[in-house]
Formats: C-alpha cells, sequence, structure tokens
C-alpha cells in the first residue's frame, strides 16, 4: 500500500466537488510551501542554498510576498539571492572585461577597412553565456521544483489507486474532468508508470469523462453567454453563473479570477 502521506491527500482532493480534482491537490501542496518557505525553510542552511540558487518564478515571489506573513525573511532570501547572482553576473563580465575592450578595437578597424569576420568574438560568446545564464534563472523556481516532484509522487499514487481500489476507481470515473494542464500531465505519466495494456484502460476512462466534461461546461458557458440576451432574462441561470471562471481554468488549470 502507498504511504497514507500521498493516498489522503489524493483521496481528499477527488472527493472535492470541483473541475479538476489535481488542481485541488496542487493549490493545497503550493500554500503549504509558501508557508513553509517563509518558515522552517528559511532556517535551514540547505534550504537557503537551494532559493540562493534558484530563487522563485514571478508567480511564487508574488505569492510569497503577497502573504505578508514574513516580510523581513522573504527579505533576507531576497538579500542572499541577490548576492549570489550579482557576484556570478559580476564574474562572467570581469573574467572577459579585457577582451570586450580588444573586441571593441577589433570592430572599429574592421568596420574601416569594410571587412567582416564570420568568426564569434568573445563579445558574443559573452552574450550567449549571459543569455543562456540568464534563461536558466528565469525558468529555475524553488517551490516549483519542489510541487514537480510532490505533484509527480501524487500522480504515481492515483494510478495505483486507479488499479487497486474499486472504491477510488468508481470516484475517478465520476469526476468532471481535468484541467488541459493536468489531462496532459495524466497523459504523460502513463508512459513512466503504466504499462501498455494499463495504459489502454487508464486512458479510455480518463478520455471518454474527459469528452463528457468538456462538452458539459463548452454547454454551460453557451448558456451564461445566452443569459446575456434579454429574450432569456426570465430563464434559469442553472449551472451557468459561474460558468466562465470554470471554462477558463479547464483550460489553464487553478487561477485566482476575481
Amino acid at each position: 500500500m502507498k504511504e497514507k502521506i500521498y493516498t489522503i491527500p489524493v483521496t481528499d482532493a477527488f472527493k472535492t466537488e470541483c473541475e479538476c480534482p489535481i488542481c485541488v491537490l496542487e493549490k493545497k501542496l503550493e500554500d503549504e510551501n509558501i508557508e513553509y518557505v517563509l518558515g522552517p525553510f528559511l532556517m535551514e542552511p540547505d534550504g537557503r542554498m537551494i532559493t540562493n540558487e534558484k530563487g522563485f518564478c514571478k508567480n511564487h515571489f508574488e505569492l510569497l510576498y503577497n502573504t505578508q506573513a514574513n516580510r523581513l525573511g522573504l527579505g533576507l532570501i531576497v538579500d542572499t539571492h541577490m548576492c549570489e547572482q550579482n557576484s556570478k553576473l559580476k564574474k562572467m563580465y570581469t573574467d572577459k572585461a579585457d577582451q570586450l575592450k580588444k573586441d571593441s578595437e577589433v570592430s572599429m578597424i574592421k568596420n574601416l577597412s569594410n571587412k567582416v569576420s564570420s568568426k564569434q568574438t568573445e563579445t558574443e560568446k559573452l552574450v550567449d553565456d549571459l543569455i543562456n545564464k540568464l534563461s536558466e534563472l528565469e525558468s529555475s523556481c524553488t517551490i516549483c521544483s519542489r510541487l514537480e516532484q510532490t505533484m509527480d509522487r501524487y500522480i504515481d499514487v492515483i494510478f495505483y489507486l486507479f488499479f487497486k481500489e474499486e472504491e477510488f476507481k468508481s470516484m475517478f470515473n465520476n469526476q468532471k474532468g481535468f484541467c488541459l494542464k493536468h489531462l496532459k500531465q495524466l497523459l504523460v505519466s502513463t508512459k513512466k508508470y503504466l504499462s501498455p495494456k494499463d495504459t489502454a484502460i487508464f486512458v479510455n476512462s480518463l478520455l471518454s469523462m474527459q469528452i463528457q466534461n468538456m462538452e458539459r461546461i463548452q454547454q454551460e458557458v453557451n448558456w451564461f453567454t445566452k443569459k446575456f440576451d434579454y429574450r432569456y432574462n426570465d430563464e434559469p441561470w442553472g449551472n451557468s453563473k459561474d460558468a466562465l471562471i470554470r471554462s477558463i481554468q479547464k483550460f489553464v488549470g487553478y487561477c485566482s479570477l476575481k
């Protein structure tokens, strides 16, 4: 039996009335990680090494700041993260500073002689290195990494429970589908965790349920638009009052819509 530390959050999420139980799992896990990073993780030497190296993505910087829970702690994290990144950037520049000056002088001579070399200059190499470094930093995030690892574990548990627990399988098949982000994650993960036979069984159940619910929510959002027509003023809203929000989340996953 998979560890209860993983099965309990999964089964709780699948008992929730929602458009995507995996979004429920991910949001709860994200909230826990925001709290953890601003608490115990802040004081762990290994934790600070990770945040110094990876930092956070735009979304998680916003969430960390907007909690207003520990601004001093976040300030300390940002301070040491910036020190490390500034040091790396400065080193990349100072290591090439003399060569940059030479390249600029050579470039002036070439312009005067109207000759262009196809050989990559040290300046161009530095620019490429800087672009790669900044792209790497832009795509790195301490919380995203933690979420990815645990969410992968949750997906493994979902597959396990689907094939081992009839009660969970029934609960799975009665869901309202998944957002497209997590639909993709489930499909990708079949290659990692399931045999060809189990993949066929799982994907058949998944897509049958997903398509049915994608059509359902499309009809609900369609009725939402019709309710703005005076001819439908006296008609009941049904389930369509929040259909626009739910349909957006069906496409992109959980997002904070007001």
